[in-house]
């Protein structure tokens, strides 16, 4: 009876229904109107000024993207955590962001931020990243590099300012400042609607005085009436 061997029964598979169904909500990345033109894993770090002593601070490893917006043509970088997605970095890229080794290592960058969003607000950062191997380091100074020259190239200013040459060559042929706001724009079409229609209300009346001289020509004077009109 010891020898034989002990039937082993399976338990029945349990399904449990949801008590409530939950609708799908779609989530959006905020990165439907831009085209991924660069994708590679690193991990990012920022220097920690209010820290005593102040040193760099891991702030996520995941994903750094180099993303083109459809519309405007601007480039910026993002960089989301693994697992939670939540953004660490988030700025456009410019020529004054000029990648530098950190500490003499070949596979790590450091750069200025003048205004980076990864908290949803701007702040000035000293930010590093650091890769695998030397050569994935290599592709991302290039790719950034080519970003910010194509920026600065862009004539559509939203976030990036264009060059004091790119500008007055704008204006030399007659592109007009496109730094203006949309109260200016609006209150110089008006201006110029405005000067329009004194134009237009100038030319009618001087030309209704000039019928008018020339009516007065055409009829007699007082002095040519008969006396029998004149009394």
């Amino acid at each position: 009876m010891a020898d034989e061997k002990e039937e082993v029964v399976e338990s029945p598979e349990i399904h449990f229904e949801p008590v409530v169904r939950l609708p799908e909500v779609e989530v959006k990345s905020l990165e439907e109107d831009e085209e991924e033109i660069f994708k590679m894993r690193a991990k990012l770090f920022r220097f920690d000024n209010e820290a005593e002593p102040p040193e760099w601070k891991e702030r996520g490893t995941g994903d750094v993207k180099l993303l083109k917006h459809k519309v405007t043509g601007l480039i910026r970088l993002l960089m989301r955590r693994d697992k939670t997605h939540k953004v660490c970095a988030n700025h456009f890229v410019t020529t004054q962001m000029e990648l530098k080794p950190n500490a003499g290592s070949d596979r790590a960058w450091v750069w200025p931020v003048p205004s980076d969003f990864a908290d949803e607000e701007a702040k000035q950062e000293l930010l590093a990243i650091r890769f695998a191997n030397s050569e994935n380091a290599l592709k991302f100074k290039e790719k950034f590099e080519e970003a910010g020259k194509e920026n600065e190239k862009t004539k559509i200013t939203n976030g990036v300012s264009e060059t004091d040459e790119q500008k007055s060559e704008r204006v030399s042929q007659g592109g007009g400042d496109t730094n203006k706001t949309d109260d200016d724009k609006e209150t110089s079409s008006l201006t110029e609607k405005l000067e329009d229609l004194t134009v237009k209300g100038a030319d009618s009346s001087e030309s209704k005085t000039a019928k008018e001289e020339e009516g007065a020509k055409d009829k007699p004077s007082d002095s040519n009436k008969p006396k029998d009109a004149q009394s």
